[in-house]
Formats: structure tokens, C-alpha cells, sequence
């Protein structure tokens, strides 16, 4: 049951808009059909995901052409290492970046923006010639990952509450996806245009041509046909009254001082950045160690991938059933448990040594590793409204910056095996998955304990605690206001709606 809070008269209220999905009092849709391209919700989720997709695979097409590659350009295998970490590392700042671009100009303009300036580092790779131009165009390119960012800022903004795991694990996951499409469609297109009678070192050269018009023609899409909110573009709102403008240096301040946003940072790079690296590795890890062809190793490295269609979808489904039942503790809660036992698969990943089960741990690995970034992103919308592009850039970078450190530690040159170094990737996800215990929501509760009974703290104390005084006057949380409704929905089976307090109670600043 969601109430519409009273809101001051204003000649700037936007008029009552008819939606083909039902919506809450923020004109976010109360429903995901995945099938359909309602305008505004649905079509945002379908540009959103694909465009990612097309960054996916632009960012990895190189993987699974190394063999081929290495051979051109003489790479060595701290090149190909080097280059691995590069394809991430840019996009380590590029994502924390397009968060704060989310917050002021609207993920539409901001993910077609940086879509169109890391497209031509995609059509330079057909000309490279040395390991260093390797590593050049694989940092450039890897900066378009950022658009993870927009695509989950943009769910967040378009779906309500009870919905936004969903929305966000499905347009995360199917462009994820990219990661293993790559690992099909890059070997196939080579395949394709070596035996029409091009030499291999020209064929995979031509073949980059395929992920670099795709990226280019998803940032004209999302120009043409996407919608930043539900009632319009930010630009536009903006200037009609309708949205208030804000302020950088406040919009970054709030995300930054909220110690949630960095502890999701940190477990996400054990869960994505994890995934990253994985990407980057499966395929020369099986066309090594058993000896399989190029077309081989591929298919079964897509199959990491590939699971992205159905388990960081399902990650972001079960974070909004357990919210469900049992609130924002059942989000962590399982959270914790899929990211732990993802852990524990990558441990016996590097352990095993027959083929055909290394593949079947390899993909049980990769269901509950990639499950964990969608319960992630089923957590993460509720930690800032006003910041909210801030974190999930936090968040965002943090995988990046996971997936830099554990190339750099454990697959850079020859210091472990990549056995080993699988390994160990796992002890890792187990360990850096615990700071999720500390999580704790004063109106909600954390893990451990439930919300606090001393301060009897409200949605609305938490979420308007982002506002002084003077903002409040000139009703610029207005916004808050309705999402801190909206979102009582996180108390669980125990949804309270009756203590409501007044929009003039001034909220505390510490929560």
C-alpha cells in the first residue's frame, strides 16, 4: 500500500500523466514485464541493458583472440597480463565519475556520451601494432564498462521499490552478458572471415569492426528513444521547475560520507570485479591447461558468461522476495550467504583438475557469483536518494578496482599458476564478503540486529537527514519524501505505515 504524501501547492506540479504500467507516487513502475517496451519504464530497461551489453562485449572482444594476438604482436604473458588489468582499471574512476554525471545531467546523457568517446579506441585495435598499443586500447576501451553505472542509476530511477532488485539484476545481468556473447562471437566472426580468405592476422584485426559499430549504434538509440525519468528528461524538468537543481559538491558529500556505499563497494569487487577477472582469464586458463582448441576453449569460457541470462536476474529477484518477507535484513542476509558460497566454488575451482569438472564448478561458481551483483544492486538503490548515482558509482568502481587488485596479485606474470591464483581468488570473495555484517539501517536494522528501538528512527528521519533546513524551505525534498514512503515497504511483514512524521519535524543528521 503505498499513501501520496501531501505536498505543498506549487504552479510547477507536473500534471497527472497515464502509464501503461501501474506506478507509485514518484511515477515509478510497481511492475516489470519483461516482455514489453512501454514507454517510459520498459523501453529505458531494454536501451539500458543492451547498451551495456554492447560495452561488454567491446571491452573483452580481445580475450578470446589472444591466442591469436599474442602471436602477432610477440605478447608476452606479462603483456597479456598488463593489458587484462588495463581493460579494467579505467573504468575504476570512469564509473565513480558517471555516477555523480547520473546525479546532475541524467543517465541518458551521460551513458551515450561516454559510449560515443570510447567507440573509437574499439576501431583502433584493428590497427595496432606493439604490446603497448595493446595495452592502450584495452584501457580506453574498458572505460565504456562505466556505463554499468547509468543502466543501474537509470533501473533505479524507473522502478519502484518492490521491483528495483528485479529491474536492476535483469539490466545488469543481460549485459553482463556481453562477457560471454564475446567469447562466442569473436572467435565465430574470425572463423568467418579467415575463411573468406583473409590471413589470421588480418582477420582478427577486420573482426573489431563487429563490437565497434554495435557500441556506436547504442548511444544513438538511447539518444533518440530514451527518457531519463518517469515524467521527462533532467534538463528539461529542470527547467520547468518540475526537478530540483542540485548542488555537486553536496550530491558528493552525502554519498561519500555514507559508510554503506563503501562497504558495498568493497564486497562488489569481490563478486563483479571477481567476474571481470574471470572474463579476462577462462579462456587462455582451459586453452592451456587441457590442451583444447581456440573454438573450444571459447564455448566453454561463453558458458561464465552466458550464465548472466538467468543468475544475476534471479540474484535480483530473490533480494526482492526475501525484502519481502523479511525486509532489508533478509537483502543482506542473502546477500552474504550467495557471495560466501560463490567463494567457496572459486576455492574448488583451482583445485580440480579433470575437464569436464572443472566446467561444472566453474559454472555453479559463476551462478552464484554473478547472483551476488544483482542482490548487490538490490541493496544499493536504498542507501542514498539523494546521492544515489554517487553510490552506485562507489559501488560500481569498487568492482574495478576488485578486479585491478586480484589481476595485479594473483594472474600478473608468472608468480602463481593461474590455478593457484583461482584459488585464492576465493579466499578472497569469502573474506572481503564479511564487512556486510557492519551494514547497518537505523530504521530497518543490519544483519544482526534489528532497527533501533532507542531513536525510533522513520524512513523519512533517514532519508530527509540529506537536507538542511534552507533545501527543505525550498522543497527540495520533496523527492525524498516519496521515496521514504515508498520504501517502507523494506520494514518486511512487519510494514508499518501508521507513524508518519511530519514533513516540519526536523530529522536528525546522524543516521
Amino acid at each position: 500500500m503505498n499513501l501520496e504524501l501531501p505536498t505543498p501547492p506549487s504552479t510547477n506540479q507536473p500534471q497527472q500523466q497515464k502509464f501503461s504500467l501501474q506506478v507509485d507516487s514518484e511515477n515509478k513502475s510497481t511492475e516489470f514485464k519483461i516482455h514489453s517496451i512501454a514507454k517510459p519504464h520498459m523501453l529505458a530497461f531494454h536501451l539500458s541493458w543492451f547498451s551495456f551489453f554492447a560495452c561488454f562485449v567491446s571491452s573483452f572482444a580481445a580475450a578470446p583472440l589472444v591466442p591469436i594476438i599474442r602471436d602477432n604482436l610477440n605478447l608476452t604473458a606479462t603483456d597479456i597480463g598488463n593489458a587484462g588489468v588495463a581493460s579494467v582499471s579505467g573504468a575504476v574512476f570512469a564509473r565513480i565519475a558517471m555516477g555523480t554525471a547520473c546525479d546532475l545531467v541524467g543517465p541518458r546523457l551521460a551513458s551515450a556520451s561516454l559510449i560515443l568517446l570510447t567507440s573509437p579506441a574499439v576501431y583502433f585495435t584493428s590497427i595496432i601494432d606493439s604490446p603497448t598499443s595493446f595495452l592502450l586500447v584495452r584501457f580506453f576501451t574498458g572505460f565504456s564498462l562505466a556505463t554499468f553505472v547509468s543502466t543501474q542509476f537509470w533501473m533505479s530511477s524507473m522502478f519502484s521499490t518492490t521491483v528495483v532488485g528485479r529491474a536492476n539484476g535483469f539490466s545488469g545481468g543481460w549485459g553482463n552478458l556481453g562477457g560471454g556473447a564475446t567469447q562466442l562471437i569473436m572467435p565465430l566472426v574470425f572463423s568467418l572471415i579467415q575463411n573468406i580468405g583473409s590471413t589470421k592476422f588480418t582477420a582478427w584485426r577486420i573482426a573489431f569492426f563487429i563490437p565497434a559499430f554495435l557500441q556506436t549504434m547504442t548511444a544513438f538509440s538511447i539518444l533518440i528513444f530514451g527518457q531519463d525519468l518517469p515524467d521527462g528528461n533532467f534538463h528539461g524538468l529542470k527547467k520547468s521547475g518540475e526537478k530540483a537543481k542540485d548542488e555537486f559538491s553536496k550530491v558528493l558529500y552525502h554519498g561519500v560520507l555514507n559508510y554503506r556505499g563503501w562497504i558495498l563497494a568493497l564486497t562488489y569487487g569481490y563478486c563483479f570485479g571477481v567476474e571481470l577477472t574471470v572474463d579476462n582469464i577462462i579462456a587462455e586458463y582451459f586453452y592451456d591447461k587441457f590442451n583444447l582448441k581456440l573454438s573450444t576453449a571459447g564455448i566453454i569460457a561463453a558458458s561464465f558468461g552466458l550464465a548472466n541470462v538467468f543468475s544475476r536476474p534471479g540474484g535480483g529477484v530473490i533480494s526482492d522476495l526475501m525484502a519481502k518477507r523479511f525486509g532489508m535484513r533478509g537483502r543482506l542476509w542473502c546477500l552474504w550467504i550467495c557471495q560466501t558460497l560463490a567463494g567457496v566454488f572459486c576455492v574448488i575451482l583451482g583445485l580440480v583438475g579433470s575437464l569436464n569438472v572443472s566446467v561444472v564448478v566453474m559454472i555453479i561458481f559463476s551462478v552464484f557469483v554473478q547472483a551476488a551483483c544483482g542482490m548487490t544492486f538490490g541493496i544499493v538503490p536504498f542507501v542514498s536518494r539523494r546521492s544515489l548515482g554517487v553510490i552506485s558509482g562507489m559501488t560500481g568502481g569498487g568492482g574495478n578496482v576488485g578486479a585491478v587488485i586480484t589481476q595485479l596479485i594473483f594472474f600478473k606474470g608468472s608468480t602463481f599458476s593461474k590455478e593457484r591464483g583461482i584459488t585464492l581468488m576465493g579466499a578472497m570473495i569469502i573474506i572481503c564478503t564479511l564487512p556486510l555484517f557492519l551494514i547497518y539501517f537505523p530504521q530497518w536494522g543490519g544483519m544482526l540486529f534489528g532497527p533501533s528501538s532507542s531513536k525510533n528512527v522513520s524512513e523519512e528521519d533517514y532519508y530527509m537527514s540529506e537536507w538542511n533546513s534552507k533545501e527543505r524551505e525550498k522543497g527540495s525534498h520533496h523527492g525524498s519524501l516519496k521515496f521514504a514512503d515508498n520504501s517502507r515497504s523494506e520494514r518486511g511483514r512487519k510494514l508499518n505505515i501508521s507513524t508518519r512524521p511530519s514533513e516540519d519535524v526536523t530529522p536528525p543528521q546522524n543516521v
